[in-house]
């Protein structure tokens, strides 16, 4: 009864090593098709055609542009810390020339650089990179339209909150402007997690260990036989 239990449980961790060599090898691809999309030439912002296929494989951090007008009366702060310290990204409907809107991640300001009178009012032409909605909150702190404190880029709840139509169900973190000035743009982190290779070996340690265990077991019981 032991060996067969140890040997269903070096399966098991025969599988999850190989399971962790497949998430390896769909996250270097992730990575290499990020990196291709953030050195790109930008395309236009997907229009409202696009919109159901906007996805996280297919679309996100795709560089982008847009261009139109800023609504700076319904801008929305949301809550960050960044190497420039604490403070917020800026958060502005663009209405772009296209008939639709699309919130535009302008880049951190600090607390004392939040009052929307020091915003331009000129048609701008906004580039960045895609990013998909991030709904409910950060961590451990849900966002509260009712109070206006947000601490996550939720699109539709932002959305809802600036009475907002026909708005895209993505956002642009815009890149670097290249002004000393704030917002901050191009803070953007593209970071990945790639670990795979460390579960994967640890997975099948466990597995050698097993059957390494299961021939001591063998062999004992032999022995005693």
């Amino acid at each position: 009864m032991l060996v067969l239990a140890g040997l269903a449980l070096m399966a098991g961790f025969v599988a999850l090593g190989v399971w962790q060599f497949e998430r390896r090898a769909w996250k270097l691809d992730l990575i290499e098709r990020v990196e291709a999309r953030v050195d790109a030439a930008p395309v236009a912002a997907p229009g409202p055609t696009i919109w159901p296929r906007v996805d996280r494989q297919g679309y996100e951090y795709l560089k982008v542009d847009a261009t139109g007008r800023f609504l700076h009366d319904r801008e929305t702060l949301v809550q960050a810390v960044t190497d420039y310290g604490a403070g917020y990204w800026l958060l502005t409907p663009l209405a772009t020339d296209r008939g639709f809107t699309l919130l535009v991640n302008r880049g951190f300001v600090p607390q004392d650089r939040s009052a929307p009178v020091t915003r331009p009012e000129e048609a701008v032409t906004v580039t960045g990179l895609l990013r998909l909605t991030e709904p409910g909150g950060g961590f451990l702190r849900s966002n509260d339209p009712r109070a206006d404190r947000w601490y996550s880029r939720d699109v539709q709840a932002i959305a809802g909150a600036r009475g907002l139509g026909n708005v895209a169900p993505y956002f642009i973190d815009a890149v670097a402007s290249g002004s000393d000035d704030f917002p901050k743009g191009g803070l953007t982190q593209v970071r990945f997690r790639n670990q795979h290779l460390q579960y994967a070996l640890t997975w099948f340690a466990l597995a050698i260990l097993t059957a390494v265990g299961l021939y001591l077991l063998v062999r004992y019981e032999r022995g005693r036989r």
